[in-house]
């Protein structure tokens, strides 16, 4: 069977490929190793900048997923001993990746995707046209977008050798608990101690007599920790809030977490979400820069598939959009990890700083979006 477009990867930046080409006429088959609905590790965090991205992808029967998200208009962080709250406004909303990638599948499938789930790819040959090798069947595409995330049997040399030669080993854990006494304002509550730090926010709203549910979910240096309960007990007022909470799921784990400059195509293939790069989960935004990015991928293909370019010219012209947009967004939340690394001695006194003069928080947080 031939495609215009094969997508491989069906989390929210492979459904956002594949709904916004479908809808410009491209004829697509998405990809997914596995199957719907299922926890991934993430803050689940959903920055406003995206929301009318996503409203826009989903069907219209998956509305309400936006319409009955917490909203999160606030976020505090607690390092060393000190607290730092900023403002995020406009709010984000808080949607469980267990909703949001099962609905955007379904959303695919209504735009008219040729959608499936337990399809492992093995290969991935040519460079234009492509065949793509999996199940014990190939396919053929004129384009292809890689969109299996961090690491896959896909992930470039580069991208491995930048893992290979890392000094640290990062990890992700998360988890669902009810708390029973939720804060009155909710707020994504980010709590860093040595080694790595772990994110807290309501994944529902308030519930009469019983509490609500919140996403705990922690990058951690393996050295650290290698359970929630280890990061709990990592910070101290963490270890105090967590003490009251009830297990909901099993923790769900990933690694290995690598950051690496930007590579947005590979052997011809456009990548995208965290194939493309990695974002620091601290800054909240890897959901939105997965939509948009995505989305981007896919409208600079279009003229490739009108016969109005060529496969490299859509790739140059993706490549330039995303330096551009989006690249800004890593660079400075490169720099704040940096500055989250800072010794204690020169890390207090900016955060001493930063508290007198929360107008600089507000400012760093506008920075990552």
């Amino acid at each position: 069977m031939t495609f215009d477009l094969i997508v491989i990867g069906g989390g929210p930046a492979g459904c956002a490929v594949a709904i916004t080409a479908a809808r410009h006429g491209v004829k697509v088959l998405l990809l997914e190793r596995g199957h719907f609905p299922r926890h991934k590790v993430c803050g689940e965090f959903v920055s406003s900048e995206s929301l009318e991205l996503l409203q826009n992808l989903l069907a219209p029967n998956h509305h309400q997923l936006i319409a009955r998200a917490p909203r999160i208009a606030r976020s505090s962080i607690f390092l060393d001993g000190a607290e730092l709250d900023a403002k995020i406004a406009p709010a984000a909303a808080s949607i469980t990746r267990f909703d949001l990638d099962s609905a955007l599948w379904q959303s695919a499938i209504v735009t008219g995707v040729d959608a499936r789930g337990d399809c492992q790819v093995q290969a991935v040959e040519g460079t234009g046209p492509f065949k793509v090798v999996g199940g014990g069947s190939a396919v053929e595409g004129r384009a292809v977008i890689n969109a299996t995330g961090r690491w896959s049997n896909l992930t470039s040399p580069a991208t491995r050798c930048c893992a290979s030669n890392s000094k640290d080993h990062w990890i992700g854990i998360k988890a669902h608990f009810r708390e029973a006494s939720p804060s009155a304002s909710p707020s994504v509550d980010l709590y860093f101690f040595e080694g790595g730090y772990c994110g807290v926010q309501p994944i529902t709203n308030p519930q009469n007599g019983f509490g609500t549910v919140v996403n705990a979910c922690a990058m951690v240096q393996a050295e650290a920790a290698t359970s929630l309960q280890e990061v709990f007990c990592a910070h101290p007022a963490l270890r105090e809030r967590s003490s009251r909470w009830t297990p909901l799921i099993d923790p769900v784990t990933t690694s290995p977490l690598v950051f690496h400059p930007p590579e947005l195509v590979h052997r011809g293939m456009l990548q995208a979400g965290d194939t493309a790069t990695f974002v620091d989960p601290f800054i909240g935004d890897g959901i939105s820069l997965a939509l948009r990015g995505s989305a981007m991928a896919a409208n600079c293909l279009v003229p490739f598939f009108r016969s109005q370019c060529s496969l490299e010219q859509a790739a140059s012209e993706y490549c330039n959009s995303y330096q551009s947009e989006l690249a800004p967004v890593f660079r400075a939340s490169s720099k704040l990890r940096h500055m989250l690394r800072w010794p204690g001695v020169v890390r207090k006194p900016v955060l001493s700083l930063l508290q007198r003069a929360p107008v600089v928080t507000n400012l760093l947080v506008k920075m990552t979006r």
